[in-house]
């Protein structure tokens, strides 16, 4: 019986190094020591409105995510949101902020991330989170830049995306 608990850990363990590897480029890397917590696959918009910049020219600006996470059976386990934040179902809920990005691997799609944990709140699953990493995107990408115009100032367009985030934080 403890052979199958040392095999299934190890199993776990080595999945969970998998996760994170090697198609997740090193500028995204989890910080030294970070553990593997949590896997949760969004699936929901990216929010974007039409607005004129200091220059007076007009773009999509990013103004909110609105995703549902799911976990690895698609139970949804919580929401992804503007902040940026993510609220787990048992109430934690966390805020971060990109500290290094890198275009995605398909131009179509919204580029990945690492985000640090900036403010928490609520005791759960997130609670102890310090990093997250938003990879395998598909989507999410504004309309053209020629879609935006005084015309169409304060217009919302709703992207659809899919993503992959990964939790992060230290060791117990």
């Amino acid at each position: 019986m403890l052979s199958i608990v040392v095999i299934l850990g190890a199993a776990i363990h080595t999945s969970a190094q998998g996760i994170s590897g090697s198609d997740v480029p090193e500028k995204l890397k989890a910080p030294a020591g970070e553990e593997l917590i949590l896997k949760a696959h969004a699936i929901g918009s990216q929010i974007y409105v039409c607005q004129a910049g200091a220059d007076g020219k007009y773009s999509w600006t990013l103004k909110a995510p609105d995703a549902e996470l799911g976990d690895q059976k698609g139970v949804i386990i919580g929401h992804h949101s503007a902040g940026p934040s993510w609220k787990h179902t048992d109430g934690s809920e966390i805020k971060g902020k990109a500290v290094a990005r890198v275009d995605a691997p398909d131009s179509d799609s919204i580029p990945w991330l690492l985000l640090t944990v900036t403010d928490r709140s609520g005791n759960g699953v997130l609670s102890r989170v310090t990093s997250i990493q938003r990879v395998h995107t598909k989507g999410g990408q504004p309309p053209p830049a020629g879609d935006c115009s005084a015309q169409k100032q304060n217009a919302e367009f709703k992207s659809s995306y899919q993503a992959d985030y990964y939790f992060y934080a230290p060791p117990k």
